[in-house]
């Protein structure tokens, strides 16, 4: 959940527009810290049963695509790299990142639901894996809208690239609220 404020914080232009770029690369970089914690937790999880394995691969892949956007963020935060090789040293490991957090969206989607399409609003797994499918495709929105025109230097929309990160963050932050233990209200005080 941390990770995810951190994306949408960094994306949201009252953040963006009054601090500068530097203190915003790093609220990415940290982002990209506690999402990458997060994955390894996960897949120490699915490692101790690992039940279905499209899970593991999920996990997997998906600890792959945050490594990408460690790389992304931290080039992105802390170094300084010349307009002719932003594509490939911030654009490609973003773009990256994002495919692998789309494959292990499907993977866990179908691990959830079984088959390509099934709605079960009643079932938080699948609202897990809905959101977390979603905010992939927004991810990925987002990374095809940073890439650099090399004619211009300009990236293709700005407005898509801070839409799509802010609302794959917000679905992110959703889906890991969904999985924090339920509090049982039915116990009394002791």
């Amino acid at each position: 959940m941390i990770g995810a404020t951190c994306f949408a914080l960094g994306s949201f232009p009252l953040y963006f527009d009054n601090l500068s770029p530097a203190v915003v690369g790093i609220t990415f970089f940290v982002g990209s810290i506690f999402f990458t914690s997060a994955g390894v937790t996960q897949l120490i999880g699915v490692r101790r049963d690992p039940g279905d394995p499209k899970v593991l691969w999920a996990t997997v892949i998906q600890l792959v695509g945050m490594v990408f956007f460690n790389i992304n963020t931290f080039r992105a935060a802390f170094l300084s790299v010349p307009s002719d090789d932003v594509n490939e040293l911030i654009w490609a490991p973003d773009f990256y990142g994002s495919i692998a957090f789309l494959i292990a969206s499907h993977l866990a989607w179908l691990a959830v639901c079984g088959r390509l399409w099934r709605v079960d609003k009643g079932n938080a797994e699948w609202w897990i894996a809905a959101l977390n499918y979603l905010g992939s495709i927004f991810f990925m929105v987002s990374a095809l809208a940073a890439f650099t025109l090399p004619t211009t230097g300009d990236v293709v929309n700005i407005t898509l690239v801070n839409a799509g990160t802010f609302l794959g963050a917000v679905c992110f932050f959703l889906g890991a609220f969904l999985l924090l233990p339920q509090r049982d209200d039915s116990r009394s005080p002791a």
